[in-house]
């Protein structure tokens, strides 16, 4: 295979590796009724005038399946961070008890639960459009390669190539969202 080929493939591989990253980070973000640290991921402070990742502020415990724990790192931002809790719209309902903040996360409800399965699959869907672009962009890569003069067999065989790579990422979407889905029906 020529060198073009191979950096074609290369970073066809790249994106779709970057599309299941980005599937990973999404569904970091669907919470499946167990209390996780990453799901204030989106809570933001404001820590002396700028907008603070609510992390880069405090420690934040889960000592159980339905409480997570925040403790600032000074008293003073007991007060902001339960603002900006609140603010999020995430659904939780902060209580300070004067020297850390505690959130009971609600069980989820049965519609809930379908609601945020449709909504994995939703960005499961997206991961896919994301490889499929990633195998429209390398096939027409090719093609051009091909009317410069590339063999014809060496390109067929790097669509084929192009092909399987698809189909395997395709696959990975489907075994993580598979996970999730699991993951999100468990009462």
């Amino acid at each position: 295979m020529t060198e073009e080929i191979e950096f074609i493939i290369d970073s066809t591989k790249e994106s779709m590796s970057g599309s299941i990253a980005h599937l990973e980070k999404s569904f970091l973000n669907i919470r499946a009724g167990k209390a996780s640290p990453a799901m204030l991921g989106s809570v933001f402070v404001d820590y002396y005038g700028s907008q603070t990742p609510l992390a880069q502020v405090s420690n934040i415990n889960v000592p159980d399946a339905r409480t997570i724990t925040i403790q600032p790192y000074e008293k003073s931002m007991l007060q902001p961070i339960e603002k900006a809790i609140m603010v999020a719209n995430i659904g939780f309902n902060p209580m300070n008890n004067g020297d850390i903040i505690i959130i009971t996360v609600p069980p989820l409800t049965e519609e809930r639960r379908r609601d945020l399965t449709k909504q994995a699959k939703t960005e499961a869907e997206d991961a896919k459009i994301g490889v499929r672009n990633a195998r429209k962009d390398a096939n027409t890569d090719i093609k051009k390669l091909e009317k410069e003069g590339t063999s014809e067999d060496i390109c067929k065989s790097a669509e084929e190539e192009v092909q399987n790579l698809t189909n395997a990422y395709i696959k990975k979407i489907d075994e993580h969202l598979a996970i999730k889905e699991a993951e999100i029906m468990k009462v």
